[in-house]
């Protein structure tokens, strides 16, 4: 498995790459103020009221010399432990959700049942409740209409669907995120992508170890750089209905619009997008590790980006749209 430092890799597409401006833990060096003034706002201790669990992982900054590690996790009221926890993946698991995605790829309203049928008549003797497992650590759900298909954090606010019946024809008119699994030969790694869905541009991206929600803000800030939409689209996944990625959104005075039933018909470009890549690029690779997945995707998002021809874009690219 990875090591720690390996945990988040990214990309965005802004002429060159953005240099590291955080620390490992996500947030911007010095967010951690152990003798911040009650004028300049809510210190550690006010804000351990208002962040869940993962979003106290998110305010650790392991680069910041002047306050501990274990000061800092008992500030936040959490295990100084809990911060170096990596998850132990069985390697029949790995097998396993490695068979889920490809057929997933294929078949994306495969649900656990069919999956579970799937498997079975590939020689896997597994049953519905270890596959429904895995598909939910892989972040994976059949595609059809229904209602809250996807479930965000209870405590998190859900925002209104603001794409029904509206027209698109501009760059920067609507911007939507998504998150898909990457399998490595020996692991596995999550992929966010923020796309413009006018020019079909893949704005920015970032790599995780895990579902946390620090890779998608990597994401949004790589984003910003490049430029700033009116309408922000995501499904209601728990790391973006989080406080933080939710104020970045509203710092730049942009529409939150949140899919509420199927995400085939709100995010239908980016589960495009994620069939292409993986067909194209990720299934022919078979990574052995971060660095190679990292140079892989990048290659594949600059071809994507620079050089495809899209049919429904007149056979021009969507950098040339975009820009």
């Amino acid at each position: 498995m990875e090591s720690r430092s390996e945990k988040r890799v990214s990309g965005s597409f802004c002429g060159s790459e953005e240099e590291e401006r955080t620390g490992s833990g996500g947030v911007d060096p010095g967010a951690l103020p152990s003798d911040r003034s009650v004028e300049s706002g809510p210190g550690l201790a006010q804000k351990n009221l208002a962040f869940s669990h993962k979003e106290k992982l998110l305010l650790i900054d392991k680069e910041n010399i002047e306050i501990s590690l274990s000061h800092q996790a008992e500030l936040l009221g959490i295990s100084r432990s809990s911060i170096y926890y990596q998850p132990v993946v069985d390697p029949y698991d790995l097998l396993l959700m490695q068979r889920i995605d490809e057929q997933y790829t294929r078949a994306p309203f495969y649900g656990s049942r069919k999956m579970t049928a799937f498997l079975r008549r590939g020689g896997h003797r597994v049953n519905r409740k270890r596959v429904q497992g895995l598909m939910r650590q892989m972040g994976l759900e059949a595609i059809y209409p229904r209602p809250r298909l996807s479930q965000a954090h209870p405590e998190h606010e859900i925002y209104p669907y603001l794409l029904r019946d509206v027209s698109f024809h501009r760059v920067n008119q609507v911007w939507a995120a998504d998150i898909t699994y990457i399998r490595l030969c020996r692991g596995f790694l999550y992929l966010v992508a923020i796309m413009d869905w006018v020019s079909r541009y893949v704005v920015s991206w970032e790599l995780s170890t895990s579902l946390e929600a620090d890779f998608c803000l990597l994401a949004l800030e790589g984003a910003f750089q490049v430029g700033c939409p009116e309408i922000f689209n995501t499904y209601q996944g728990s790391q973006f209905t989080s406080k933080v990625f939710i104020e970045k959104l509203k710092e730049q005075q942009i529409q939150i619009s949140m899919d509420g039933r199927g995400r085939v018909f709100e995010n239908i470009f980016t589960e495009r997008l994620w069939r292409s890549l993986k067909c194209e690029e990720v299934y022919l690779k078979d990574y052995r590790s971060v660095p190679d997945a990292k140079e892989g995707i990048g290659q594949y998002f600059t071809l994507y980006n620079q050089e495809r021809l899209h049919q429904s874009l007149n056979y021009q690219t969507p950098a040339e749209v975009y820009f």
